[in-house]
């Protein structure tokens, strides 16, 4: 048994890319775009994971676009979150805020943080290594909505 990746839909494939690629640094290793089927993979790996990811050892991340116009996908009740480990958390979340993401759970702790994807996929973003001294703004700021 090999876990391969994790698929999450998306509506608008510029906008998750952007997402994912521009702003949370992932990479796209490769795609698949199927006309008969209308549909365009995209797998995404995480920079560290490159290597491995290129030679198929590596889990990834597969964006899934329906050229069509789809009913609004929901996440599920089941479906909890994605979860990427970074750098420098606090870097990672002023990136995002200034793009204009909502930081849903700060990450007061220096160690965890919470976002959701432009399909409103939550996602956590952890702290390599120890956690991160408590540094103004994050320390007193609120939680905004769910994640």
């Amino acid at each position: 048994m090999q876990f391969l990746h994790t698929m999450v839909r998306v509506t608008d494939l510029d906008a998750s890319l952007h997402f994912y690629c521009h702003l949370l640094g992932l990479i796209e290793t490769r795609r698949y775009e199927n006309e008969k089927g209308r549909f365009t993979l995209v797998f995404l790996c995480a920079p560290e994971d490159s290597e491995s990811a290129n030679s198929k050892q590596s889990p990834l991340m597969e964006l899934t676009y329906n050229w069509d116009p789809q009913p609004e996908y929901t996440t599920g009740r089941a479906f909890g979150h994605l979860a990427f480990r970074t750098n420098d958390l606090y870097a990672l979340c002023d990136k995002l805020q200034k793009a204009g993401v909502i930081i849903n759970r700060p990450p007061r702790d220096g160690h965890m943080a919470f976002v959701k994807s432009p399909d409103n996929i939550s996602i956590e973003l952890l702290q390599k290594g120890d956690n991160l001294p408590k540094t103004e703004p994050w320390a007193s700021m609120e939680n905004i909505g769910d994640w």
